[in-house]
């Protein structure tokens, strides 16, 4: 994996470019899909924490390198038994700081989408302030498909967004959404061709850092505080997933993908 350094941070799975007063986030494993492992959740969330505390920073916009996938959820090649970290017994704690940080930053977080934006990625662009697609973007969720699921963010923000039938759907069935569809349930703001998606959100980042920075700050604050009880929500909801990845109902998902068979979740619970 080629390294990629910012000043005196060297990064290895994203590109961080700062430039006219935006900070982009480049998620950079394109030969898988821009697939998080535990890693880029961590650097990920110190590049957000960079720019999101920067006051030459007006907006932070999180993309993915290569035409395939903005991001396309957990690295299968990763054990769910390594993502428990830090030592306090609780899977998830890189992506719950990571979740945090795009939340908490004081500056808007803009999702620019194309291809995949599956599982994780999917939570990725429920959780950012705005969204912008690609016609070529497609969504949705497939933890339960890999015995897994996002307990806090990733369902109950998902559902003040889109309404709690749609969200419902998303995760209960795991099948993929086009664009212009996530557009009509309201997950992403707007869609436009895929030549035009870096202009467009450039002009979105330039009327966002012509207004004033501490106004937007306290909007962000202000729409936060509405759903801020699901970050207490989700940290319980990940202390049981640690218990559920020790099954083996939530190893068939990646058993099965490995040996490239449909995977017997109801066999596995036996």
């Amino acid at each position: 994996m080629t390294e990629h350094a910012h000043e005196d941070v060297v990064y290895e799975d994203i590109v961080y470019e700062e430039k006219d007063h935006v900070a982009t986030i480049t998620f950079n494993r394109p030969e898988k899909l821009n697939a998080f492992r535990g890693h880029t959740y961590t650097e990920v969330t110190d590049a957000l924490l960079r720019a999101g505390w920067n006051r030459d920073i007006g907006v932070i916009v999180l993309t993915g390198a290569g035409e395939r996938a903005f991001a396309v959820g957990g690295d299968s090649s990763e054990k769910k038994s390594d993502r428990v970290s830090r030592g306090r017994g609780a899977v998830g704690v890189a992506v719950e700081e990571m979740q945090s940080a795009i939340r908490d930053v004081p500056k808007p977080v803009i999702a620019k989408v194309r291809g995949y934006a599956i599982g994780s990625g999917n939570v990725i662009v429920t959780l950012c302030d705005l969204a912008v697609a690609s016609e070529n973007a497609i969504f949705g969720q497939a933890g339960p498909k890999m015995g897994s699921v996002d307990p806090g963010f990733g369902t109950a923000l998902l559902a003040r967004g889109i309404g709690e039938k749609k969200a419902r759907e998303l995760w209960f069935l795991c099948r993929k959404y086009p664009a212009r569809e996530a557009l009509a349930m309201g997950l992403v703001n707007h869609v436009v061709p895929d030549d035009r998606l870096d202009d467009e959100v450039d002009q979105w980042c330039r009327e966002i850092n012509e207004l004033s920075p501490t106004a937007l700050a306290i909007a962000k604050r202000s729409f936060n505080a509405d759903s801020e009880n699901i970050r207490g929500v989700g940290l319980l909801g990940f202390q049981a997933l640690a218990l559920y990845f020790g099954t083996e109902e939530s190893k068939e998902g990646g058993n099965a993908l490995r040996e490239k068979r449909r995977p017997d979740f109801h066999g596995a619970m036996r």
